[in-house]
């Protein structure tokens, strides 16, 4: 997903005993800074859909699905008009979006977003870019969650080899990816063993 300018909440909400606080006064900050860039910069603006994806991320990270749902889909229709359909911040959207339908179980709304995604983020940007990386990973894990692990498999890799060669072994991103592969690895081990034992 992209947070917009957020590493400074991870900070701030480190600094007070009172996380739901800092969300609290970061969800207040944040529509005054879209209420800014509407009256700034008119409703119709790139600015204007990028704060409306933060804010829905914001409510998207407290579980506030019902106030992020609306807030991902209004950026998302934005940037369509304004950016046309084959830009990479309407991949991005379509991205933040699935993955709030995942979060929330949604899986057969959430998998055709995350393909349009990546297929757009491809096209857009090659097959070497760690935002394709990002989105197969993205892929892969809704796969996961669901238990479809060989279907999961080769986008963990793909995600994984990409995040390696762009970004290096030791890169965030590369030990995510890394993370995820394992996790999926040991998953498909435990079944495997589960089935030895019942024979």
């Amino acid at each position: 997903m992209y947070y917009g300018n957020y590493p400074k909440v991870a900070a701030m909400t480190e600094l007070t005993a009172e996380p739901k606080q800092t969300y609290g006064l970061i969800v207040g900050i944040e529509k005054q800074a879209l209420q800014m860039k509407r009256q700034l910069l008119g409703e119709e603006h790139p600015d204007v859909a990028t704060s409306l994806n933060n804010l829905a991320y914001l409510y998207d990270s407290q579980g506030r699905y019902s106030q992020a749902e609306p807030l991902y889909q209004q950026a998302l229709q934005m940037k369509r008009r304004l950016l046309g359909e084959e830009h990479p911040d309407v991949a991005t959207s379509l991205n933040n979006l699935a993955g709030l339908y995942s979060s929330q179980g949604r899986y057969s709304q959430a998998e055709p977003l995350y393909q349009q995604a990546l297929e757009m983020k491809r096209q857009l940007l090659g097959e070497e870019h760690p935002s394709v990386a990002t989105s197969l990973n993205s892929l892969a894990g809704l796969y996961s969650s669901q238990g479809r692990y060989s279907q999961a498999e080769p986008l963990y890799q793909q995600a994984l080899e990409i995040c390696e060669r762009c970004l290096g072994v030791n890169h965030p991103n590369t030990v995510t990816c890394r993370k995820n592969f394992e996790n999926l690895r040991l998953a498909m081990n435990s079944i495997d063993t589960d089935e030895a034992v019942d024979q």
